[in-house]
């Protein structure tokens, strides 16, 4: 059976509720629903329960940006994933580079933070990634090994399932440069393997590891042909519905 391709929409901390309605039905309005496809939209956490609204309707799924690693408590400023599981959110990313440079958010935390959303019933998009200078130093591979592999260590075998992956070269990201096809190929194979080195051939089998760096309508195509590129985890081109639908329309059911 094929993996699930999810594309992702990260608004980042863009939109005001207006924008966010306008954008949820430009996007409705030209989804065709496609077999094991997987369209989840992340708004800025004070949208999420209007989001909830705006795409009950649909077959669009809704996202969280983050979560805290706790249930609940003395935690100011913090969004438990239990609540967001209860305000309609499917997902919730953990370690966005924005996130981990921001937040200074370590390993450790996002591994937490990963393992506190499954346990909350939500699916987690772990991202990692690399930046220029790693990936120029020769130290990117180990980077993202210890990125993913700290997940495995962290979360029981049972929760494996819950995880997909998201490959952000840092360096691609609201650049306009994007890994080629074959550079994105050579690192979700790479991760890959990883994962099936920490949990086994079925878990990485099943995993869905997504692309997350400039993706466009213009490259989607061609990097989600790729066989070892599950998905894409969207920026910019997701806060305009016309550019997100050209995404959405460039998977091609295998």
């Amino acid at each position: 059976m094929a993996r699930k391709c999810i594309i992702a929409g990260n608004w980042k901390m863009n939109l005001d509720p207006d924008q966010g309605f306008e954008l949820i039905e430009g996007i409705k309005a030209g989804f065709k629903p496609k077999a094991n496809l997987e369209v989840v939209v992340i708004p800025p956490m004070p949208l999420v329960a209007l989001a909830a609204h705006w795409v009950t309707d649909s077959t669009l799924s809704l996202g969280a940006q983050t979560s805290s690693s706790f249930r609940d408590g003395a935690h100011t400023g913090d969004t438990s994933p239990e609540l967001l599981r209860i305000l309609g959110c499917r997902y919730a990313l953990s370690g966005h580079s924005e996130r981990r440079g921001d937040h200074h958010e370590s390993d450790a935390q996002v591994a937490a933070q990963a393992k506190a959303q499954v346990e909350a019933g939500l699916k987690t998009i772990v991202c990692c990634g690399e930046s220029l200078q790693e990936r120029e130093a020769g130290v990117h591979i180990n980077k993202i090994k210890n990125q993913i592999g700290i997940i495995y260590d962290t979360l029981p075998p049972e929760y494996w399932g819950e995880v997909s992956i998201a490959y952000e070269p840092i360096w691609a990201i609201g650049t306009g440069k994007t890994a080629s096809p074959v550079q994105a190929q050579e690192i979700h194979k790479m991760i890959r393997d990883h994962i099936e080195s920490k949990a086994g051939a079925q878990v990485a089998r099943s995993t869905a590891i997504l692309y997350g760096g400039s993706v466009k309508g213009s490259n989607a195509k061609e990097l989600l042909g790729q066989p070892d590129i599950d998905g894409a985890l969207v920026g910019g081109a997701s806060l305009k519905a016309d550019d997100f639908s050209q995404i959405i329309q460039a998977y091609e059911v295998s």
